[in-house]
């Protein structure tokens, strides 16, 4: 039997598997030792072994319980409520303020959390009930709080991001700083969304009333204390790893400690906030653990089977596309798997084959990073699965259907196909950080 056979059949079992509900790490776990097994005989059993060995002695993953520790801390404390309540009160004279306010919201939640879940429980407790109250198009904002959860996947810390650095073997350090200005760059594509359609339909964002802003310009720049505390947890965290001053893992414990200190300072750390953010920390931290296993040991069959060179040997030699013209299809197949799978599961079962091939055509690994976490944005909100669709209906009023759920995402993933487009013509946009700065991690 061919490799190439057996690569189909290894891809087609995992699939039929993950169908039937399986967790993401069994099926391709599973997947991965059957086939070893089959291939290489019991010489295979240490296959799981190495992986594991691997898996514990990569250093920069001791990020990613600090980092999620992080992001529940803040939630679960409601330092970002406090945050919230600055941005309604400074953007609420503007047509859509709220929203734009919204959207500055997810950007800061994204920058001390890097997890898409915790901006969308924030937005969708906070932000999406007082929304609906001032008049909001429910369709809009629903559509908001979504596109803007989604930041968090591609503004450093992202966890997506470490997770692709350990699979592609890039260093995290710079796949952060590619995020940066593709991050900020969507952010300010979905202001402007906002800004431009509330101009021409007041209707969909109104201005607040002039009772609820008209406050003493002193008690707005009191207001604007409620962005210090998270301002502090960013630059310990981010600010200090930049400065040099800080590694990878150093930065996350700061962030961590940072968070906890702010929640004592408001005095908010509870017994209960305390055990519902360890607790959300470890479910989060194991889920990802057990997938990467499974992805390594995904990974190492197919580097056995050499499968990417045949990959390779098929669109090149044998349908005769260019480079770009992969790099697209690549794209398009994230964004149809994007419709039944996470971000994570789309991740493991197709870098053992695009990372490597991505090399060999002569792209940047840390570009098309960036590239893959955006398709991810873009994935996330696709129907009929898409991930956030289905957070939002768990988390959304009854006032807010289905079908209004996905009406709600189409002018915003539209924005981010523009946003893909552009960073995939002008790669400067997520290499020039990374080129300026490099750092250890």
């Amino acid at each position: 039997m061919s490799y190439e056979v057996i690569a189909i059949l290894m891809f087609s079992s995992m699939m039929l598997m993950l169908l039937t509900g399986q967790r993401v790490f069994g099926a391709i776990g599973f997947v991965a030792v059957a086939a070893a097994l089959a291939l290489w005989g019991t010489g295979s059993s240490d296959l799981p072994f190495t992986a594991a060995m691997k898996l514990m002695k990569w250093y920069p993953l001791l990020t990613l319980p600090l980092f999620i520790y992080m992001g529940y801390m803040l939630s679960e404390s409601g330092i970002a409520g406090d945050l919230y309540r600055m941005f309604h009160v400074w953007f609420g004279g503007l047509r859509g303020g709220l929203a734009v306010g919204t959207i500055g919201l997810m950007v800061a939640i994204s920058a001390m959390n890097g997890l898409s879940v915790a901006g969308m429980a924030i937005g969708a407790s906070i932000a999406l009930p007082e929304l609906l109250r001032r008049g909001y198009d429910k369709i809009m904002v629903t559509g908001v709080i979504q596109a803007g959860s989604s930041l968090g996947i591609l503004v450093p810390p992202s966890v997506v991001l470490v997770l692709y650095g350990m699979i592609a073997r890039q260093p995290v350090s710079q796949l952060w700083l590619a995020g940066v200005f593709p991050g900020l760059m969507m952010a300010g594509l979905f202001i402007l969304y906002i800004v431009v359609r509330c101009r021409f339909q007041p209707h969909l964002g109104p201005v607040l009333p002039k009772e609820d802003r008209d406050l003493p310009l002193i008690e707005k720049f009191a207001l604007l204390r409620a962005g210090l505390l998270p301002l502090f947890i960013f630059f310990s965290m981010t600010g200090l790893f930049l400065l040099g001053y800080t590694n990878l893992t150093e930065s996350s414990a700061v962030g961590a400690l940072a968070a906890t200190l702010a929640a004592i300072f408001k005095k908010r750390l509870t017994v209960k906030v305390m055990e519902e953010t360890l607790r959300k920390t470890l479910g989060i931290t194991c889920m990802f653990m057990w997938i990467i296993l499974a992805a390594l040991c995904f990974g190492a069959v197919f580097d056995g089977l050499g499968a990417v060179k045949a990959i390779e040997g098929f669109f090149v030699d044998r349908l005769g596309l260019t480079p770009w013209e992969i790099l697209i299809l690549m794209q398009l197949s994230y964004l149809i798997m994007g419709t039944f799978l996470d971000d994570t599961a789309m991740l493991v079962i197709v870098a053992p084959l695009y990372v490597p091939l991505v090399g060999v055509l002569g792209f940047d690994l840390i570009w098309y990073g960036v590239l893959y976490t955006i398709t991810c944005q873009i994935a996330y909100m696709t129907p009929p699965f898409g991930y956030n669709l289905f957070l939002m209906r768990a988390m959304a009023p009854k006032e807010v259907t289905l079908i209004d759920i996905y009406r709600s995402i189409v002018p915003f993933v539209a924005v981010m196909v523009l946003g893909l487009i552009i960073v995939m013509a002008f790669p400067e946009i997520a290499l020039w950080l990374p080129h300026h700065f490099r750092l250890a991690g």
